[in-house]
């Protein structure tokens, strides 16, 4: 989006936004100066080292339409069959097709609607959080979302309330060819507990799309959140995902993100603990296949004293698959007493198939407990031999190897519910 294709975007910007709050229509238009005033990330800077921009195709496609993709609202409800919730939202293309709120939540304060409804309706609770966690500054594709963001999610959770079953959110497109700018803004009041999966998925589409993605989650003192990042598109789909996270005073902030599909996937996940006794832990689960690209970019920025956070993410990579994980843990000078962990183990299921893992820490206090470690290791012949001499065919015996070493991370998870779902996930796409 260079040259005209971004002096389109700014005209388009001006017509599809100009219904919207002052305030929202200002903060679309610094966002996309800075989109045209900072660099495009290169392969020079450690960031982007394995990963060149130019592969999420981002230049070769035009903004999706508001209103398309909305007669496959039926095609998007089937990835919600059979799956317990308590609230759900379905996007088509680039639209909010759906929205399903039981009255008894909204009975007790919960919102769950269109982000840019909310925007118009609860304008001081969305302005005083949207784009807080991810600034303008936080680089280009950051000010591109927050420019032309659409099909946006805004859940709200009262002090205090809780919900057992996840908030789902489904977010499906059929066209390629097509930017996507899809965001979301979770915000959780003090003492609240819940969980929010939000789930990517496409058929393989015959040409290049791109998803530029957004998640902001904000925990107030006290409150248990748990969000969940199911990545299954098809084939020709180009994701970027940042998402950010901020954990206040005894805040339990949990995240989990999958990567099971796009041609090329990249994920950047912050988590800011920013109150004494918060606690974040982050799981990740990837499986690639053929050429999939998966790149992993993490941060656990312990500001405060106290406070803790463990990441462990793990992968799976046959055919001539790539992975890359580059993860910081960032002690800052008076985050005394923080205990942080990071770990990353990679399982190479064929020769041609890569992995690069790359943890660092960067300590400026004294009393803390930090660690990192990472591995990458072919398949255990021993344990294939036996499995097999047990009358398992080999292709079955890798696929148990395989859900043997997903399992440390799926046993962590905080939404049993979800548990099921994910192990069938994986099934598809280990049995393509």
């Amino acid at each position: 989006m260079s040259g005209n294709r971004s002096q389109s975007y700014e005209r388009a910007a001006l017509d599809r936004f100009a219904a919207e709050p002052a305030w929202l229509r200002e903060q679309r238009a610094l966002a996309f100066a800075a989109f045209e005033r900072l660099p495009l990330p290169t392969t020079r800077s450690e960031e982007w080292r394995y990963t060149d921009p130019a592969q999420l195709r981002w230049d070769q496609v035009r903004l999706a339409a508001l209103d398309s993709g909305t007669s496959c609202v039926d095609r998007a409800k089937r990835l919600l069959t059979g799956k317990l919730s308590a609230g759900r939202v379905i996007q088509c293309g680039a639209h909010i097709a759906d929205i399903v709120l039981p009255e008894e939540l909204r009975a007790r304060g919960v919102i769950l609607m269109d982000l840019a409804e909310a925007a118009r309706e609860h304008g001081m609770l969305v302005e005083s959080h949207l784009a807080r966690a991810l600034p303008l500054e936080a680089g280009k594709f950051a000010a591109l979302n927050t420019a032309f963001w659409s099909a946006g999610v805004f859940l709200f959770v009262p002090a205090g309330v809780r919900i057992d079953a996840p908030v789902r959110i489904i977010r499906w497109v059929e066209n390629g060819g097509l930017a996507y700018f899809p965001r979301t803004l979770v915000v959780a009041g003090a003492g609240s507990e819940f969980g929010l999966v939000e789930e990517f998925a496409s058929p393989d589409l015959d040409d290049p799309a791109f998803s530029n993605g957004a998640v902001e989650v904000f925990a107030s003192p006290g409150s248990r959140v748990r969000y969940v990042a199911l990545q299954r598109w098809g084939r020709n789909m180009h994701h970027l995902s940042m998402q950010r996270t901020v954990a206040q005073r005894d805040a339990n902030l949990d995240s989990l993100v999958v990567n099971l599909g796009a041609t090329v996937a990249r994920v950047e996940l912050h988590a800011a603990l920013r109150g004494p006794g918060a606690r974040s832990d982050m799981l990740g689960l990837y499986f690639a296949q053929e050429d999939e690209h998966f790149d992993h970019s993490t941060r656990q920025d312990h500001e405060v004293p106290h406070a803790n956070s463990d990441l462990l993410y793990k992968g799976a990579l046959d055919g001539r698959s790539r992975a890359i994980f580059r993860g910081l843990i960032k002690v800052f000078p008076k985050a005394q007493r923080t205990d942080a962990y990071q770990t990353n183990r990679n399982l190479i299921l064929s020769r041609q198939a890569e992995a690069t893992s790359l943890p660092n820490l960067e300590i400026e206090a004294d009393d803390v407990r930090c660690s990192h470690a990472a591995t990458v290791g072919q398949l255990d012949d021993d344990e294939l031999f036996y499995i097999m001499s047990r009358g398992v065919p080999r292709p079955e015996a890798e696929r148990l190897v395989v859900f043997g070493f997903f399992g440390e991370v799926l046993e962590r998870l905080p939404i049993p519910t979800v548990v099921h779902e994910l192990r069938e996930a994986i099934e598809r796409k280990i049995r393509k």
